[in-house]
C-alpha cells in the first residue's frame, strides 16, 4: 500500500513540474532549459533513426560532455557551420544516392571539420582515409594525384565502407563506430564482451566518444540557436560555380595551364586539391575532370 502511495506522489510531482514548465513565460522557460546557451540539453537524440538511450547514466553523461565541449569551442563550431553550407550540398546527394542516412554527413564533420585535414597517422581529406583503404575503395593515391582530397570521390568511397559495415553489424550506430576503430576492432569487442549495442560496449576512449561527438555536432548544427550560435546567411561559405574540363593527357606545368584557363595556380589548386604536384603525369590517358571557377575571382 505504501509503495502505491509513493508512486502516486511521484506521479503528481512529475505532473506538477510539467505544468510548472508549461505555465512559464517564454523567457522564463528559456532560462530554465538553458536555451541559447552551451548548457542546453535536448530531451532525446538519435543517430540515423536509432535512438540514443539517454536514460542510462553513463550514456547521458558522455553525450553531455561532447555537447559542452563543442558548444564551447566557439570559433571552431562557427567555422564548421560556415563550411557546412559549402560541403553539405555536395555530400548529401551522394549519401542519398547510395542509401546511406543523411546523418553520416556529421561523421565527416568530426573527422575533419570539413577541411582537407592531414592526421599524424597519414589519413587525409574530409573523410580521413588512410592510403591503403582509399585504394581498396577505388581511389587513386599517388605523388601526383590523391583522390582522398576529392570530396565527391571520397564521399562515394565512404558510402561503400559504411554500407559494408551496416551489413556486417546490422545497425548504423556500430557502422559509424567502426569508421573510427575498424570493423575488426568493433567485432573483437563485441565477441569479448558478449554485447552487440554500441552503448553497452566498453571501447577505447576515442571510439567510446566517437558516436557521441557525431550526435553532439548533429544537435548543435541542426539547432545552432539553442546553443547560442547565430550565423547570418550572408556569412556562410558558398560554393563557387565552376565548369568541368576533361583531360586525358599529361599537363607539364599546372601554373601555365591555369593561366590559359583565366585563373592562377592557387585558384586551380583550391578547386582541385586532389592535384598534388606542379604537373599532372598521365601516361595511361586516364580521364580526369578538372574544375575551373566561372566567377568569384
Amino acid at each position: 500500500m505504501k509503495k502505491i502511495q509513493i508512486f502516486g506522489i511521484l506521479a503528481v510531482l512529475v505532473f506538477a513540474c510539467g505544468l510548472f514548465v508549461f505555465a512559464l513565460s517564454g523567457d522564463d522557460k528559456k532560462k530554465l532549459l538553458h536555451e541559447g546557451t552551451s548548457q542546453y540539453f535536448p530531451v532525446s537524440v538519435d543517430f540515423a533513426g536509432e535512438k540514443a538511450p539517454l536514460q542510462i547514466a553513463d550514456v547521458r553523461e558522455r553525450f553531455d560532455r561532447e555537447l559542452l565541449v563543442n558548444a564551447n569551442l566557439h570559433s571552431s563550431t562557427i567555422l564548421i557551420l560556415k563550411r557546412a553550407n559549402r560541403a553539405f550540398p555536395i555530400i548529401e546527394p551522394i549519401l542519398k544516392q547510395y542509401g546511406v542516412p543523411d546523418d553520416f554527413k556529421y561523421l565527416a564533420v568530426i573527422e575533419s571539420a570539413l577541411t582537407n585535414a592531414v592526421s599524424s597517422a597519414g589519413a587525409r581529406g574530409v573523410w580521413q582515409f588512410m592510403p591503403e583503404t582509399a585504394k581498396e575503395k577505388g581511389m587513386e593515391v599517388s605523388d601526383g594525384v590523391d583522390e582522398r582530397y576529392h570530396l565527391q570521390k571520397s564521399t562515394e568511397a565512404a558510402c561503400k565502407y559504411l554500407l559494408a559495415a551496416k551489413q556486417k553489424f546490422g545497425n548504423w550506430t556500430l557502422a559509424a563506430a567502426s569508421y573510427n576503430s575498424g570493423m575488426n576492432g568493433v567485432n573483437t569487442k563485441i565477441t569479448e564482451q558478449q554485447v552487440s549495442d554500441y552503448y553497452d560496449l566498453l571501447l577505447t576512449d576515442e571510439t567510446s566518444r566517437y558516436v557521441f561527438r557525431i550526435l553532439a555536432l548533429k544537435e548543435i548544427m541542426k539547432h545552432p540557436e539553442l546553443y547560442g550560435f547565430e550565423v547570418a546567411k550572408n556569412e556562410l561559405y558558398e560554393n563557387i560555380p565552376t565548369k568541368t574540363l576533361e583531360v586525358d593527357s599529361s599537363i607539364t606545368d599546372l601554373a601555365i595551364f591555369a593561366k590559359k584557363q583565366g585563373i592562377n595556380y592557387k585558384i586551380l589548386k583550391i578547386h582541385n586539391p586532389w592535384l598534388r604536384d606542379k604537373k599532372l603525369s598521365n601516361p595511361t590517358k586516364k580521364k580526369y575532370q578538372i574544375e575551373i571557377p566561372t566567377e568569384g575571382y
